[in-house]
């Protein structure tokens, strides 16, 4: 990443290519351009969603329950990037659809001071006292009853701040 005084990450999941979309939208191309790093929270389905991200730019995934072997294999279930000394932590599924004791258990454990995670296909963005818990929802099957539009997530980093969003992808 560049050593500017602020870095962009593009943060997606759920994207379940090919077998709920062929590829990855169009408007991500858009709504990723410029970003420095992409966070892919899982449930690719096959290798073919981070081929396509990586023409955007440099991606860290993790793998989700959906995923094939060979995704298995090459990612991990949890991992993590510093930038600008935060702890941005990766998870598919931080059993935050009943509860968030999970997701609090992970980012005390590991000291995250941001948990990208997954599974749910619900974008949401929840501060608790100092930890940001986001999820990108998905770009390719939002699951009613929850967030009915397709989204992504795009994260602003610097040294003193945070600044997290919600993208939702509009037809077209």
């Amino acid at each position: 990443m560049g050593d500017g005084c602020l870095k962009t990450i593009g943060l997606i999941s759920d994207t379940h290519i090919p077998t709920r979309a062929k590829q990855i939208p169009h408007k991500i191309f858009e709504v990723f351009k410029g970003v420095e790093l992409i966070i892919h929270a899982g449930d690719l389905t096959t290798l073919a969603a981070v081929e396509q991200l990586s023409k955007i730019a440099e991606v860290i995934a993790v793998h989700g329950n959906m995923d094939n072997e060979e995704v298995r294999r090459k990612f991990p279930n949890l991992t993590y990037v510093e930038v600008f000394g935060w702890k941005i932590g990766v998870i598919h599924n931080a059993g935050d659809l009943f509860g968030k004791r999970r997701m609090r258990k992970l980012a005390q454990k590991y000291d995250f001071d941001v948990l990208v995670h997954g599974h749910t296909h619900n974008a949401k963005i929840l501060w608790e006292k100092d930890v940001l818990y986001i999820n990108p929802g998905s770009p390719t099957f939002p699951l009613p009853p929850f967030f009915i539009k397709p989204t992504v997530a795009i994260l602003r980093l610097a040294r003193e701040e945070i600044h997290p969003k919600i993208v939702e992808l509009k037809k077209g």
